[in-house]
């Protein structure tokens, strides 16, 4: 795995540094997990990915700056859509936005902000039908989470339809992008593409309910929490009096039910990975090792759903390997990877009780 060079705050030092470098680099400082799972596809995918991952976290970070007003958040995504779609103004944005940044955001995330001409140029020596997946994924990313922007998301969502939106928005347009990747790259996966575009929202969702349940603490203390409302007035709670200091068995019973949710949506993404074909391993494990972090994280949630920090609930490196070995010596083996699959989730599923997932609404925007 690469490290974090300190010269990734100099973007004028890295210059001379190959694409497939400053991307590892820049990676490496946003997100340690997608530094670790991107590198396993195959040579033809890993820069696309690599990418289109930074395109989205550029979109993340417009979203998450305290300093911008919502003006300026719809402003800057609208600017940064029509910079992905053209390759132009790149620049432009860059010395546009990079000064509005507060010191919340952390230094990679500022990097990444200075680079994004690099980046940009990177994304446009793509071929067209990966250029276009790329920028379909950041428009509906984009023009989708500002419209959270309007509500009062102290007391959460109001439904669990409104969860799904969002989460759409954040991770459901990211899979259905993969999946045209993944199509466009092999013949044989794109045999199965219908049943992958439909599946990959699921795998979407079900990843970041699971970054949504282990972050409702630090959520919370920037007044927002996406948890749905309806799921909770089932079990008899009110959002609206969630504190860490929370001590309720009804608020327990509801975030259980939300992690029998999550779990039934990474149900759908191993069907997902399931269909990727068995020669394709570095994609299989590229999906299998999200999915089996995300399942080992909801098992310490459920185990523990009275935790008040994310770092209470937050996988250790042992489990890390453990998901990355069995998944090397499962990686052909369906049987076997359902197998495992079942056992890890069954303390997740809440008895007696079963939450009927909905068909995937229109994407149009």
């Amino acid at each position: 795995m690469t490290e974090l060079s300190p010269d990734l705050n100099q973007p004028e030092s890295l210059v001379d540094v190959s694409d497939d470098v400053l991307q590892a680099l820049l990676l490496e400082g946003v997100s340690r997990t997608f530094a670790l799972t991107i590198p396993q596809l195959p040579a033809e995918l890993y820069p696309v990915v690599a990418n289109a991952y930074l395109l989205c976290r550029i979109v993340d970070t417009i979203e998450d700056e305290i300093s911008l007003t919502r003006q300026q958040k719809q402003f800057f995504c609208n600017f940064f859509i029509q910079v992905v779609k053209t390759g132009q103004q790149a620049s432009d944005f860059t010395e546009q936005l990079a000064p509005l940044l507060s010191a919340q955001t952390i230094p990679a995330e500022h990097s990444l902000i200075r680079l994004t001409p690099r980046v940009i140029a990177i994304t446009h020596g793509f071929n067209e039908p990966q250029i276009l997946a790329l920028a379909n994924c950041v428009e509906v990313m984009a023009k989708g989470m500002p419209l959270f922007q309007n509500l009062d998301l102290h007391a959460g969502v109001k439904t669990m339809a409104e969860m799904d939106n969002y989460c759409y928005y954040v991770a459901g347009c990211v899979g259905e992008m993969l999946a045209k990747l993944f199509c466009a790259y092999s013949p044989n996966i794109a045999k199965n593409q219908a049943k992958l575009l439909e599946l990959s929202v699921s795998f979407g969702q079900g990843l970041q309910m699971t970054n949504i349940l282990k972050d409702i603490w630090d959520d919370a203390q920037r007044g927002v929490c996406w948890l749905p409302q309806d799921i909770f007035t089932e079990t008899g709670f009110d959002l609206a009096n969630l504190s860490p200091e929370t001590n309720d068995v009804h608020f327990r019973q509801g975030l259980a039910h939300l992690i029998s949710i999550a779990q039934q949506h990474l149900d759908d993404a191993l069907q997902y990975t399931l269909l990727i074909p068995h020669p394709e391993t570095g994609i299989r494990k590229f999906c299998l090792w999200a999915l089996g972090m995300a399942v080992l994280t909801l098992r310490k949630i459920k185990k523990n759903l009275s935790f008040t920090e994310s770092k209470q609930v937050k996988i250790n490196r042992n489990s890390v390997k453990a998901t990355m070995f069995l998944s090397k010596l499962a990686v052909r083996h369906d049987a076997v990877l359902t197998m495992l699959f079942n056992i890890t989730c069954q303390p997740l599923k809440t008895p007696d009780w079963h939450y009927v997932i909905q068909p995937p609404q229109s994407t149009t925007l």
